[in-house]
């Protein structure tokens, strides 16, 4: 057996290298362990099991909404629902913050009058957010509805869309013409050669 570590050559029956010391013992059992010969698998990984209990907690919450009713109807008209109140609580805040700053500013200096009477703008930021999420539930939410609508009309299984059905030549109406009419009487008068 050649060592590892120093490549010198040893017999089979010692358990340390005689140049370095490297236990030769514990080199022999990896060789020969079934687990040297298995490969990485991602699979099998902590990561890979992280991300299972991940989707699977998804599938949980998914299959509660559907239980209690949760479509993503109700979702999105939740969501603007938030989104109104949220721009609501700015206006309120911009009007309160005008009004107490306004009463405020009388018993201060000029300069601190100027800063505390424009204090009300900070107000505008929970109305743009309030709006932002209207806007998203009115863009991106009926996108996620139609798509919602579009996926539970696919068959269960694999999410693939169905196949088309075979034709079915019965729901025709009869012709009384047809394409090879009269084609059989031309090959009959032609001359055979």
């Amino acid at each position: 057996m050649f060592c590892p570590r120093c490549s010198a050559n040893q017999s089979n029956d010692i358990k340390f290298c005689t140049v370095c010391g490297a236990n030769l013992q514990a080199v022999r059992q990896a060789v020969e362990s079934p687990e040297a010969e298995k490969k990485f698998d991602w699979a099998d990984s902590w990561v890979a099991d992280m991300f299972r209990q991940a989707g699977a907690a998804e599938k949980r919450k998914m299959e509660i909404e559907r239980i209690l009713g949760v479509t993503p109807e109700v979702k999105r008209l939740n969501e603007m629902k938030a989104g109104v109140i949220t721009s609501s609580i700015g206006f309120g805040l911009m009007i309160f913050l005008y009004v107490f700053m306004k009463g405020v500013s009388n018993n201060v200096s000029f300069e601190a009058a100027q800063i505390l009477t424009r204090i009300w703008i900070a107000g505008i930021i929970p109305v743009f957010v309030g709006l932002g999420i209207i806007l998203s539930a009115m863009v991106v939410g009926k996108k996620i509805v139609a798509e919602t609508e579009r996926g539970q009309n696919l068959p269960e299984g694999n999410g693939e869309p169905a196949a088309l059905k075979a034709a079915d030549t019965n729901e025709f109406i009869s012709s009384p013409f047809s394409v090879t009419e009269q084609t059989t009487k031309h090959l009959q008068l032609s001359d055979r050669k």
